[in-house]
């Protein structure tokens, strides 16, 4: 999953309460709005990347976006995006940074209703915000986030696990090919990314699992493609990390 490291353009700002249905591969470009913003995919999977890295959302996970973040939608296969702005002066949740939340039948529902520009201003749409506002106080985080460093250095090995999430090469190894030590990559991971390096090789896989997954890829092509040894290793990890497995992921989506 591509995360750029060149400065996001910004184009007019759009809808901040919509609903849109992006092609597989489609997106929304680099943008902004004045007010924060949850966006939550009813079919497909999406990404939001800023320039701290990439946060992804399945059809059971939504995602949180601050007001003021410049960023750009992607489309992992047919999505339909549901968006819905939130007052700046509102703040169920941290301001200060993206965040992917879990999504429960009826905060989902609430979503799906609100996300009609009509409704916006009306008593009847005043009324599902309400609701919708005390759900995302009490959902729970989840660490779906994909961050990206600074160093020329750690971008290059990032860059080589997004494009081979199955390369199996130590750090060591993958030091060797950008000109860096095995010591000093570690210690950019946890300074720059927060993650060990096995961490964000995980989450980079779990990450290219759920677009394969949404583009209709058998699992246990996933597995593979993804650097699993098996099938059975690969549903173990993503069943620790979503709470349901790739099957009843996709038959979610």
């Amino acid at each position: 999953m591509p995360i750029s490291r060149q400065p996001l353009a910004e184009p007019p700002t759009g809808l901040s309460t919509t609903t849109r249905h992006l092609p597989a591969g489609g997106g929304v470009a680099p943008h902004r709005h004045e007010v924060h913003q949850v966006v939550y995919a009813g079919r497909g999977v999406l990404s939001v990347s800023t320039d701290a890295g990439t946060w992804v959302a399945p059809a059971t996970r939504a995602l949180w976006i601050p007001a003021g973040t410049l960023h750009r939608h992607r489309a992992h296969g047919r999505t339909v995006l549901h968006a819905v702005g939130i007052p700046a002066g509102a703040d169920p949740l941290d301001p200060a940074r993206p965040a992917v939340l879990a999504v429960g039948p009826l905060l989902r529902e609430l979503i799906i209703a609100y996300s009609r520009p009509d409704l916006v201003g009306t008593d009847e749409g005043r009324r599902i915000l309400a609701v919708l506002l005390d759900q995302l106080r009490h959902s729970p985080r989840q660490a779906l986030h994909l961050p990206t460093g600074r160093d020329p250095r750690l971008v290059a090995v990032c860059a080589l696990l997004r494009a081979d999430p199955a390369d199996q090469r130590t750090l060591a190894a993958l030091g060797a090919e950008v000109g860096a030590g095995e010591r000093t990559l570690t210690r950019l991971f946890a300074a720059e990314v927060g993650m060990t390096f096995p961490q964000w090789r995980t989450q980079a896989r779990l990450h290219h699992a759920l677009v394969l997954l949404a583009e209709d890829v058998p699992v246990t092509t996933v597995a593979h493609r993804c650097g699993w040894s098996s099938a059975s290793a690969f549903i173990d990890v993503f069943r620790r990390a979503f709470g349901h497995t790739p099957g009843a992921h996709r038959a979610s989506g």
